[in-house]
């Protein structure tokens, strides 16, 4: 609702520029159209690039990206000198709408807790400086586990029951962990997914 207010808003600002600037105000809408355009454009590249390659959980992302095209998508941002990508964060990556995968900075990710599920926006400025920032933190739960490390692969894992999930090893070296200590971790609530955040590690 808050969403389609902000919309609302935007458009009926618009229409009042119509009346009194006729010439502006069609040339905002028709940077707005391109907008739209290019972000229905993005979302099919971005599905295209889910189907062919991504191995985790299509839907959560689909979903997330979805929300993105009805409208997390800022229209103004896109007026600017800045480039705006948004798209989900998939454990390790960002999924942009614009069809691309963004490498998100370990650290980033691991101070920021981002669990696999959540909207980042990603600002590249004129000098080519990628910034990260999370918009859209999907619904948590937070459990204990078991940490655990793969001695051939040198992946970590979060381990509960029968479950695994991958763990960033920044966020794991800077708790200092080790196998057998116990992990806290943030899972999404009600989605499936790969990989999970470490919130904390208590040694054993």
């Amino acid at each position: 609702m808050a969403n389609q207010n902000k919309k609302d808003g935007w458009l009926n600002d618009l229409l009042e520029e119509t009346e009194e600037e006729p010439e502006l105000a069609g040339e905002k809408l028709e940077i707005v159209k391109h907008i739209l355009i290019n972000v229905r454009t993005n979302i099919d590249r971005a599905v295209k690039l889910l189907e062919e390659g991504y191995h985790g959980d299509r839907t959560l992302v689909l979903d997330k990206l979805e929300e993105i095209k009805n409208g997390i998508f800022d229209e103004r941002a896109a007026l600017s000198d800045e480039q705006i990508v948004e798209g989900v964060f998939n454990g390790q990556l960002m999924v942009g709408a614009d069809g691309k995968e963004y490498q998100v900075p370990p650290n980033y990710a691991s101070k920021s807790k981002l669990v696999e599920g959540d909207i980042l926006k990603l600002t590249i400025n004129n000098q080519g400086n990628f910034v990260f920032k999370q918009i859209g933190p999907i619904e948590r739960k937070r459990l204990k586990a078991k940490l655990r490390l793969d001695q051939n692969t040198k992946q970590y894992y979060g381990n509960f029951g029968n479950k695994n999930w991958k763990l960033l090893t920044a966020a794991v070296t800077y708790f200092r962990g080790d196998s057998g200590d116990e992990v806290i971790i943030l899972v999404p609530e009600n989605s499936k997914s790969q990989w999970a955040a470490v919130e904390n590690i208590v040694k054993k």
